[in-house]
């Protein structure tokens, strides 16, 4: 292998550095990627694939539980939960199984093994044959991140649980408090709470899914608090006692303590990056907060070496970190491609009801001074989501009442992280609110409350 000199060489495989090798190798670069564990990083194979079938599951069982009304009858339901995790793990192997496929298809070669920097163009790699040295003219670092722990309270994966321990269990607990309600946590909180387990959510913000529109977390907290979780929102930590029963979370909100006695603790407080002894240092690349820093073409402060995904910072998404890898490697290769429109990016969380975004909250509209006009349509007076019985949630559209600008959208209920991509593509062509509700949508369909959410910001919807 060091015989080998390669046009770009890849530290990481998650859904950040392999599709920037899938790239670079369409490109015509002879492209390498080091990664120590399987194709797909977190995404694939402890992230976004496997939970969401995990979610599948859960949906499937409250669907059965909601027959009657559909004058259907499905008594005495149960479900095999080992079976419900081995399916989780079936569609991350065969979507693994694809991304090896696609490195043979395009000819990148891979070394398995840790991968660390020791100098201009240099990865030293330990295998398990022994160590192998890969040059390449440019580097790129995808190093993603991981779990991140509450000072003091360590993961052990038995009683205090990182995501990844959380969708390996092989039953239900009775009982789990999960610390933090940002997506992940709101997401595992409606799959155990669907499978029998008592779910307490506890967020230190002001409401669960602290980064979504207000209205729209304020939708899902309903509907969870109907479905019997707990939520604790203004409400911080203080401290995971184990036990031989299990733990006891202290918490405090304003100046009440209390303590959350549950089998086990799930902490989804975020990820860190995995910066830690990849060799930075040696050729010093710059980290800013414990992430590299990087510009808008992704080059860190050492010539030659670029950075991807997680390990450069928010929005730590993997849709995020795969534009970036694409935007990084045509710079590389001189194609002069746009720099990534941040306030764009969107987010989706997977529960149900479902929430999905992009661009600016009302609040956060507001906060710059702008004067905006507001469009909400909800899915109670929609005739297929009346059909579907899910009526749970809006559309809410947020304009510049100047210019007509789609400042954000904001979706919450059934299908809703399907539906956010008309909204994506139309902020992208700068469509006006006058296109969309002038777009004709089939009826009927969830999406005519898209259209109607921006007849209503002009005061013209048709059917509230």
């Amino acid at each position: 292998m060091s015989d080998t000199k390669y046009d770009l060489a890849v530290l990481g495989a998650g859904p950040g550095g392999y599709v920037a090798a899938i790239r670079a190798a369409q490109l015509g670069m002879k492209t390498v990627v080091v990664e120590r564990d399987r194709l797909g990083g977190i995404c694939l194979n402890w992230g976004c694939i496997p939970t969401k079938a995990l979610l599948r599951s859960a949906e499937m069982l409250n669907h059965f539980r909601k027959a009657e009304e559909f004058g259907l009858a499905a008594k005495e339901v149960s479900f095999d939960f080992p079976k419900v995790i081995k399916r989780s793990r079936e569609a991350s192997d065969r979507l693994v199984r694809g991304v090896e496929y696609l490195f043979r298809k395009n000819k990148i070669d891979r070394v398995t093994g840790t991968g660390r920097i020791v100098g201009k163009g240099k990865l030293e790699v330990q295998t398990e044959k022994g160590t192998e040295l890969v040059q390449a003219e440019h580097i790129i670092v995808a190093t993603g991140a991981r779990p991140r722990a509450i000072p003091g309270i360590e993961f052990d994966g038995k009683k205090i649980l990182s995501s990844k321990e959380a969708m390996l269990l092989q039953e239900p607990p009775r009982s789990m408090v999960i610390i933090g309600a940002g997506a992940i946590g709101v997401e595992f909180a409606y799959f155990y709470n669907a499978f029998g387990t008592e779910v307490t959510l506890v967020e230190m913000m002001p409401h669960i899914l602290p980064l979504e529109d207000k209205e729209a977390a304020n939708t899902v907290a309903r509907a969870f608090k109907k479905a019997g979780i707990a939520i604790h929102t203004n409400t911080k930590v203080t401290g995971v006692k184990k036990d031989r029963k299990g733990v006891e979370v202290g918490i405090q909100s304003g100046d009440k303590t209390d303590t959350l006695a549950a089998d086990v603790a799930l902490v989804a407080i975020g990820v860190q990056a995995n910066v830690e002894g990849i060799g930075l240092e040696e050729v010093r690349i710059a980290t800013e907060k414990g992430f590299i820093k990087v510009d808008e073409f992704y080059r860190t402060s050492a010539e030659g070496f670029y950075a991807i995904g997680d390990v450069v910072g928010p929005p730590l998404l993997a849709h995020v970190a795969s534009h970036e890898g694409i935007i990084c490697v045509e710079a590389i290769a001189g194609k002069n491609p746009h720099p990534l429109d941040y306030e764009s990016v969107p987010s989706c969380t997977y529960c149900q009801p479902q929430v999905a975004s992009l661009g600016l909250t009302e609040e956060q509209a507001k906060e710059r001074g702008l004067e905006v006009q507001i469009g909400k349509f909800p899915f109670r007076a929609n005739g297929k989501a009346l059909a579907l019985g899910e009526v749970d949630g809006f559309v809410k559209l947020i304009f510049d009442k100047r210019y007509g600008e789609l400042l954000g959208a904001h979706i919450v209920g059934a299908e809703a992280t399907e539906m956010l991509a008309e909204l994506g593509v139309a902020r992208t062509l700068e469509t006006t609110p006058d296109e969309i509700f002038h777009t004709i949508h089939a009826h009927p369909t969830m999406s005519e409350a898209v259209m109607e959410a921006a007849l209503d910001a002009y005061k013209r919807s048709i059917h509230i």
